[in-house]
C-alpha cells in the first residue's frame, strides 16, 4: 500500500483491523490497540511494528471497533487478510504487487 501510496497521489486506503484470532490470539488485543491510537501516523507506526513482531502498547480505550470489524469482515465472507474492498464492491483477497494493486483499483 505505501508503494502505491507513493506512486499515485490520486488513491487513498482505509485500514480495517480484522484480527485471525484462530492463528493468532494475541491479535484482537493488538488490534484493539492500534485502534485506540488517536495518531494515524502513530498508529501505522504500531502496525508496522506488530508485523516486526515488535511489542506495542496495551489498548488505551473501551472500544467496540474490533467487535465490529469482525462483523463486517463475517457478514462480507471475508475469511483472511490482506482483504481489499473496493468502492464499486469488489472483494480481493490475498497480497499482490503495487503495479497489481494499482491495476485493479483502475478497473
Amino acid at each position: 500500500m505505501k508503494q502505491v501510496v507513493k506512486k499515485r497521489k490520486d488513491i487513498v486506503f482505509f485500514l480495517k483491523m480484522f484480527p485471525l484470532v484462530k492463528i493468532h490470539p494475541q491479535s484482537y488485543d493488538k488490534a484493539k490497540s492500534i485502534v485506540c491510537e488517536k495518531s494515524n501516523d502513530k498508529a501505522i507506526k504500531m502496525l508496522e511494528d506488530v508485523y516486526a513482531k515488535k511489542a506495542i502498547p496495551k489498548a488505551s480505550c473501551n472500544t467496540t471497533a474490533i467487535d465490529d470489524n469482525i462483523k463486517l469482515g463475517q457478514k462480507l465472507g471475508t475469511g483472511g487478510t490482506p482483504t481489499l474492498i473496493f468502492s464499486d464492491g469488489r472483494v480481493k483477497s490475498g497480497a499482490m504487487n503495487a503495479d497489481q494493486l494499482i491495476q485493479l483499483i483502475d478497473k
